[in-house]
This record gives C-alpha cells, sequence and structure tokens, in this order.
C-alpha cells in the first residue's frame, strides 16, 4: 500500500515506519525536518509544518495514498485540516489518539468528581466530561498546547465519510528515544546501587497501561493495514497493567537489581493524583478482532529501554546525589538498610 504518514521522525514514529517499509509499503513522511531520524531507504519526505498541509493537497492527489497515519493531530482543528486534505483522496485515515480522553484520567488528576471508574476501561467507558485539560497550565511547552483534546479529534476524525478511520488510543509509551526519559529516575537509582526505590502506599498499588515503542508501532501498522479496522476505535498497551511496585520490580530485573521496594504512608511523598482510580485499559479487542499479539516480549522491551536510559540521559540530567541524601534519611527513619 502507499502510506502517508504525518509526524514520524520522533518516537513512535520511526519505528512505525521501519516497520510499515519492511512490510512492503510504500511509505512517504510528512514532518518539519526540525527531528532528524534513520528512516529506511526509500522513504519519500515532504518538509512542512502542518499548519500548511493542506497547501500540499495536488501533492498528496498524486501520491494517492491508499492509507493516511496521522501521528500528531493534536487538535480539533488538526483533524479537521487532515480530513480536508485528504478528502476523497486517500482510501482510509489511522488517527493517534490518547487514553486520556477516559472519565478515569481526569479522577486521576483530581479535576472530574465523583467515585473511581471500573477498570480495565474499555473503548466504550465513559469520556472526560472537562475538555481542554492544559488551558491554564503555564509555560505551554507547544503553540497547540492550549487546543490540545484528543477527545474533538476522536469526534471530528469519525464523522467523515468520505474518509473512513481508525482510531487508536495510546498508553504510557516507553522505550529507545522516550523524550519523557519515563523509567530514567528508577533506573538511574538501580544503576547506583540504591539500597532501595521508594514509592507512595497508594502508587505501589496504582495501575497504568504501558506499551513498548516497537509493540505500539506494530499495533498502528495492523490498524493501518486490516480493513477491519474502519470505523473502529482501539486501546493499545500490554495485556496486564503492572501496579508501579510490580513495574519497579520488573525494572530491577532488567538492570540486575535485587534492592528493596520501600513502601512510604502518610501521604509523605507528594503525588497531586489520586492513585484510588486506576488508569489501566482492556486491550482485548485489538487482539480479537485483529489478531494484534506483541512481536517484542517485555524482557527484551524493558533491557532495551534501561540501556537507551543509561546512553541518554536527559538533557540537563545532574548527579541524583542530593535527592540521594533525603531519601537516606527517610530510609532510615522506615528501618530500611
Amino acid at each position: 500500500m502507499r502510506i502517508v504518514v504525518i509526524g514520524g521522525t520522533a518516537f513512535i514514529g520511526p519505528a512505525l515506519i521501519t516497520q510499515l517499509t519492511e512490510g512492503g509499503h510504500e511509505v512517504t513522511a510528512f514532518h518539519r525536518g526540525e527531528t532528524r531520524a534513520d528512516l529506511p531507504d526509500g522513504v519519500g519526505e515532504i518538509l512542512a509544518d502542518r499548519r500548511d498541509l493542506y497547501a500540499f493537497r495536488s501533492r498528496f492527489e498524486s501520491l494517492a495514498p491508499d492509507v493516511v497515519i496521522d501521528m500528531i493531530c493534536m487538535t480539533e482543528h488538526h483533524a479537521q485540516t487532515t480530513l480536508d486534505t485528504f478528502d476523497r483522496i486517500a482510501g482510509k485515515l489511522v488517527v493517534i489518539s490518547s487514553q486520556d480522553v477516559y472519565r478515569a484520567f481526569g479522577r486521576v488528576r483530581g479535576n472530574e468528581p465523583g467515585p473511581p471508574d471500573p477498570v480495565p476501561l474499555t473503548e466504550d467507558s465513559p469520556l472526560r466530561e472537562k475538555l481542554y485539560l492544559y488551558r491554564e497550565a503555564p509555560n505551554q511547552r507547544f503553540e497547540w498546547t492550549r487546543d490540545y483534546e484528543k477527545i474533538m479529534v476522536e469526534r471530528v476524525a469519525g464523522g467523515e465519510p468520505n474518509l473512513p478511520a481508525a482510531i487508536v488510543r495510546l498508553p504510557a509509551v516507553y522505550g529507545p528515544g522516550d523524550y519523557q526519559h519515563r523509567l530514567y529516575g528508577y533506573v538511574r537509582r538501580m544503576a547506583d546501587r540504591r539500597p532501595a526505590i521508594l514509592l507512595d502506599e497508594g502508587l505501589a498499588l496504582w495501575r497504568w497501561s504501558r506499551g513498548y515503542v516497537e509493540n505500539v508501532a506494530a499495533a498502528i501498522v495492523t490498524a493501518a493495514e486490516d480493513e477491519r479496522a474502519v470505523g473502529r476505535t482501539y486501546n493499545l498497551g500490554e495485556p496486564h497493567a503492572f501496579s508501579e511496585a510490580e513495574w519497579v520490580r520488573h525494572i530491577g530485573d532488567a538492570v540486575g537489581w535485587d534492592g528493596k521496594i520501600a513502601i512510604v504512608g502518610g501521604g509523605r511523598l507528594s503525588l497531586g493524583m489520586n492513585t484510588e482510580q486506576h488508569w489501566s485499559a482492556d486491550t482485548s479487542r485489538i487482539r480479537e478482532e485483529l489478531g494484534y499479539e506483541e512481536p517484542v516480549p517485555l524482557e527484551h522491551a524493558l533491557r532495551h529501554t534501561v540501556e537507551w536510559e543509561l546512553d541518554n540521559p536527559p538533557d540537563g540530567a545532574r548527579s541524583m546525589h542530593h535527592e540521594y541524601e533525603s531519601e537516606d534519611a527517610l530510609l532510615a527513619e522506615l528501618g530500611v538498610t
């Protein structure tokens, strides 16, 4: 198939494009060129900002894509521009959404009142009632942050009959290239042979769906290739959502760390989140309907991620020994040595 990927050079994109080309697809990446990636030979590139997407409509007409995968559709306007650009040009749209659409995410953040929603969350679980969560956030990183809203993206993308869409809701994605460095805090402590990892008692039990970057990319490829995905919404993520304590132990196994997990009660570790609401998703739909299975097993995924995190610390990362002093005092109080 001929496939256009909007975005595609940051974290998940290179893995996605590599898998698409290995599958025999003809791929063109539309991106700004600001994030360089080692894309496979033969991948076409259109270097431009997505704000100018519609200006390339005639170029896309000549490409005649069978599928468009929009990796960076963050706002209602982004979604509408994608539809306007590829209407009657492409045969199918795959939109990358997020599991932050669920009301459970609002309850984790504390801005959606009510008791915890049942988990695991299915694709039909209640969505957030409060939209545009980041409009009041200071120091907004991107120009689209104020209007970020995946719920609106899904509403727009799912309502155009001339460009039928499949929607995939991402979990917390980890792996080489993770610009959020989700594992680094744990990995650094373990590599420094800390005797214990401190966890708030609520966080230790809290469950969150995660997915390794290569596996998430494989699921997106599945949704792009399979016509049964049209008109459907899919949760992505590992089949089992580990508690944070279980997750720390799995990371420790990958590092070769046999320290302790020290549970801290009484709200002494400030979290700013409601751990009574788990944020874990049911991913059985994509497995049962499309036959998806993770190509990379967990132990391999974690080992590769640990190696990358140690070789690529976050920008500005400093020694964590100033944090270790306060941790040591708390561990001594807890009687953990």
